[in-house]
C-alpha cells in the first residue's frame, strides 16, 4: 500500500509553462537553447486591477497559486547571457551589433549576479530568474543600434523590472529589493523621457514600435508613453531642485492635457488610460498651483 508521502509524490504539479519542441538559436553566440512558454487557460490568469502605472496584477488561484506572466516575455541565452524580447531574436542582422553584445557577455553575467545572485537560465523560471532575465535584457539592449529602438525597449524593461522587484520584496522581504525597485523606476523615468526626446529630434523613431505595453495585456500606444513620462516624473522624479521639478511637472501637465484633450471630447481614447490621465492631471494641477510646494 502506498504511503501518504508516495501519494504526494505521485500528484502532478500543476503546469504553468512548457518547453517548446523548437529550440531557439541565439543570434549572438549561435548556440541553441530551450524556450519556455507559459500555458494559458484553465484559470491560470485571473486578472486583477490596473495600477496607475498601467500594470495589470493577477490574482492567485487555488490550483496554480500566484503567477507572473511578465517573466515569460523575454528570452535569455544561458551560454552568452544575451537577452531580448522574443520577437527580437531573429532581428539582429548587423555584425557590429552582434560583436558588441558578445564582447559584453561575461560582464553582463557578473553584473546581474550582484543583484540576482545564483540566477538560473536553464530551469523553469521563477520570479527571481525572470527578474534576472529582464536585467540581462536591459544590459543587452544597451549594446544594440538605434535600428532596434533600444531606448523605448529599455524604458519598458526598466518599468517591468521595478514591478518584479516590488514583487520580490513582498515575497522576500529584507533583501533590499524595495531599494532596487526604486532604482529601476528612476531608470524607467529616464528612458521614457529620452525616448520622447529622441522621437522629437528624429534620432530614434520610437513611435514605430509595434507594442508599447507597458504591461503585456494591452498596448496603450504613444498616448501611454506620454502619460507614463508625466506619471513617473510625478512619482519618482528628483526633488532636490524644486524649481526644476515644478518646471518638469508643468510641462507634463501641458503634454497630458494636449494629447488626451482633457476638457474636450475624449471618446476615442482608451477608457482606463483616460481615467488615469485625468487623475494625474488633477494631481499635477494641485502641485503646480500650490504656493507652499
Amino acid at each position: 500500500m502506498a504511503t501518504s508521502k508516495q501519494k504526494d509524490e505521485n500528484v502532478k504539479k500543476p503546469q504553468i509553462s512548457y518547453w517548446s519542441k523548437d529550440k531557439c538559436e541565439c543570434p549572438v553566440c549561435h548556440k541553441s537553447f530551450e524556450r519556455e512558454i507559459m500555458r494559458s487557460g484553465n484559470g491560470r490568469m485571473i486578472a486583477g486591477g490596473l495600477s496607475d502605472e498601467l500594470h495589470r496584477t493577477f490574482e492567485p488561484s487555488a490550483k496554480f497559486g500566484r503567477i507572473y506572466p511578465l517573466i515569460y516575455e523575454v528570452g535569455a541565452c544561458p551560454h552568452c547571457y544575451s537577452a531580448f524580447f522574443w520577437t527580437d531574436f531573429g532581428e539582429i542582422k548587423k555584425t557590429e551589433t552582434v560583436d558588441r553584445v558578445y564582447e559584453n557577455s561575461e560582464k553582463r553575467k557578473k553584473t546581474c549576479e550582484t543583484i540576482f545572485p545564483y540566477f538560473n537560465l536553464k530551469r523553469e523560471r521563477t520570479l527571481f530568474d525572470g527578474a534576472a532575465m529582464y536585467y540581462l535584457a536591459l544590459m543587452t539592449y544597451d549594446k544594440v543600434g538605434v535600428d532596434m529602438l533600444p531606448t523605448m525597449k529599455k524604458a519598458i524593461i526598466s518599468l517591468r523590472l521595478a514591478w518584479l522587484c516590488d514583487e520580490l520584496n513582498l515575497r522576500c522581504n529584507g533583501h533590499n529589493y524595495d531599494y532596487v525597485a526604486q532604482v529601476f523606476y528612476r531608470k524607467a523615468l529616464f528612458f521614457y523621457q529620452q525616448a520622447v526626446l529622441n522621437e522629437t529630434s528624429r534620432t530614434e523613431k520610437s513611435s514605430t514600435l509595434n507594442n508599447f505595453g507597458p504591461d503585456m495585456d494591452k498596448n496603450y500606444g504613444w498616448d501611454g508613453v506620454i502619460y507614463l513620462c508625466g506619471l513617473l516624473e510625478f512619482k519618482y522624479g528628483q526633488q532636490e531642485d524644486i524649481q526644476l521639478r515644478l518646471k518638469k511637472l508643468s510641462e507634463s501637465k501641458t503634454a497630458i492635457a494636449r494629447i488626451f484633450g482633457l476638457g474636450k471630447s475624449s471618446k476615442n481614447k482608451p477608457g482606463p488610460l483616460l481615467e488615469h490621465a485625468r487623475n494625474l492631471y488633477d494631481e499635477l494641477t494641485k502641485l503646480v498651483n500650490d504656493d507652499e510646494f
